[in-house]
Order: C-alpha cells, then sequence, then structure tokens
C-alpha cells in the first residue's frame, strides 16, 4: 500500500503543475502559438539536463552497465512490437493523423518527466532509478525522432542514420557517459565550480516535470474539454498504452527473470500515462497538434487512478 500511497500523491502533485499553464493561456498572458517553444525548451534544454542529472546520480557497476543494455534491448524490442502491431491493424486508415498518432499514443510513455520523479519516490534508497529511465528515454527517443516522426508525417526521410546520431537524448547521454563510467561526478567533492556546474544541471533537469505539465496545462486551455471524452480511439491509446504495454512488459520481464530492480522500474514507466513527447512531436512537426493533445491529457489525467493501482502490483 505505500508505493499506491506514494505513487498517488506524486500524481496529484504533478497534475497541479498543469494549474498555472491553463491559467496563462486563460488570461491571454500566453498565447496558443507559443506552446510549441515551451514544447522545444523541454526537449532541446531541460531534458539533457535531466539525463545529465541521473547519469551524474548513478554509480557505474559492471552489473549496472550489463542491466542497462539489457534494460535498452528490451524495452526497445518492446515499443517496436506494439507500434508495428498498431501500424498494421491501422494501415489502411493511416491518410488521418488521428490514426497515425494513436498508433504511437498506445505504446510511448511518459518515462523521464513523470518517471523520473516518481521512481525516485518509490525507491528513494536506490541511486540507480534514475538512469533507468535514461534508457528507456534513449530508446523512446531513438524511435521518436525517427519511426515515430516518420508515422505522424507520413515521411521516411526522418528514417536516417543522421537523425538516430544527432538528437537530444544521444547527444546528452554521449556526453554523460564519459563521466558515468569513470565514475568522476560532477559536484562539489571535485570543485566548487564543479559544484556551482551541478547546481544547474539538477535545477534544469528537475525543471522538466513541471515544464512538461505546465505545456499539458497551455495545450488543455486550448481545447474543448469535452473532446478529451468523445473520440474512442482516445480511449484505445490510453488504455493500451497505461494497462495492457505494461502487464505485458510485465509479463515478458517475469518470464525472462530480469533483475528485480530491473524490472519494477521497466514496469513502473511503462505504466507512466501517454508520453508528453507525443504531444512535443506533433507541436514540432506541425501535424495532429489536438488530437495528440488529447490523448496525453487523458491519458495523463486518468493516470491518477491507473498509476496507484499499477503501484499495487510492486
Amino acid at each position: 500500500m505505500a508505493e499506491f500511497k506514494t505513487t498517488l500523491i506524486m500524481v496529484a502533485i504533478m497534475l497541479a503543475y498543469a494549474v498555472p499553464g491553463f491559467i496563462l493561456i486563460k488570461v491571454k498572458a500566453v498565447k496558443s502559438d507559443h506552446i510549441a517553444s515551451f514544447s522545444k525548451l523541454l526537449m532541446f534544454v531541460s531534458q539533457p539536463a535531466l539525463t545529465l542529472y541521473s547519469f551524474n546520480k548513478a554509480n557505474y557497476t559492471k552489473d549496472l552497465g550489463i542491466n542497462l543494455l539489457i534494460f535498452l534491448g528490451i524495452i526497445t524490442l518492446a515499443q517496436l512490437l506494439f507500434i508495428a502491431v498498431f501500424y498494421l491493424i491501422f494501415r489502411k486508415k493511416m491518410t488521418d493523423v488521428r490514426y497515425r498518432i494513436a498508433t504511437v499514443a498506445t505504446t510511448l510513455s511518459n518515462c523521464s518527466f513523470l518517471g523520473v520523479p516518481l521512481l525516485e519516490a518509490i525507491f528513494p534508497q536506490s541511486p540507480n532509478v534514475a538512469v533507468y529511465s535514461m534508457m528507456y528515454f534513449l530508446s523512446m527517443s531513438l524511435l521518436g525522432w525517427t519511426l515515430v516522426s516518420a508515422i505522424i508525417t507520413r515521411d521516411k526521410k526522418y528514417i536516417s542514420v543522421k537523425k538516430i546520431l544527432i538528437n537530444p537524448a544521444t547527444l546528452s547521454i554521449a556526453i554523460s557517459l564519459p563521466f558515468f563510467f569513470t565514475g568522476f561526478k560532477i559536484g562539489i567533492e571535485n570543485g566548487e565550480l564543479l559544484g556551482q556546474v551541478e547546481n544547474m544541471i539538477n535545477i534544469l533537469g528537475k525543471m522538466s516535470t513541471p515544464l512538461c505539465m505546465l505545456v499539458m496545462g497551455m495545450r488543455l486551455a486550448t481545447v474543448k474539454f469535452k473532446s478529451l471524452f468523445n473520440n474512442w480511439m482516445q480511449y484505445l491509446a490510453v488504455a493500451v498504452n497505461q494497462i495492457v504495454f505494461p502487464l505485458c512488459v510485465l509479463g515478458l520481464l517475469e518470464l525472462l527473470g530480469v533483475d528485480s530492480e530491473l524490472k519494477w522500474c521497466m514496469f513502473i514507466m511503462c505504466a507512466c500515462p501517454v508520453a508528453a513527447v507525443v504531444q512535443n512531436y506533433a507541436e514540432i512537426l506541425g501535424e495532429g497538434q489536438d488530437i495528440a493533445a488529447n490523448m496525453v491529457l487523458l491519458g495523463t489525467l486518468s493516470s491518477i487512478v491507473t498509476l496507484p493501482l499499477m503501484a499495487l502490483l510492486i
């Protein structure tokens, strides 16, 4: 029950972050045209800082390194399978952007913006949980900047080696790994300057969750509230993403007999609501912003029920 209570409180707090964004749009202090700019700030500044924060917090060991590779392989395979299944189901309707957004929304999870603070709250004694979330986000980003972008836009130009290697997730992890492997910490123990750098990274990284939810609140203010509940595809995407997908992944992990920490970290991150990056990609690519926002918003609102219930399985 401790996990249920912790998860419920954390999700409620995260939802509260959306309120100021909602108000800013409603009082016209921020224009709806500017939401895409906030999304870029989130993806190109706060997320890379969150990656640096997560790797800087973890302590490298050979076992952890092996587990991170196992984690990356399993979650990438699981996401590819689910995206492929729903792409085949909706293949005859892909001219409609709603089906393209639904295809990716069934799988992509808010594994870092919500996942990191949630994992740290559920497993306060483990410094490694945040770095597991970065493996999840790396996998999701590799798919997001390539396959997901190609599905949303129906443009194969996104399937390229350049997109795989040059994106905020891979670049920030590439910067983090040398420090991670050598055990060198960006912190006060290695000088006052690095202590200030660590403080800057931590602040920018921890901005990710509030900024993510502010963007959601802004988008919520631009849609008709009833539109969140009047489309069956939104319910399907949320149900698959937050119930079916995590349970299938948990079953796979049980069969494989993986490390307990790895298993429960992956399960919780899979159970997180529809990824905010679904909306962010839609905003940046200029395709399906409204339906993406509806799925993310419905998923986030419903997660106050689904996530605590999933946490009971830990």
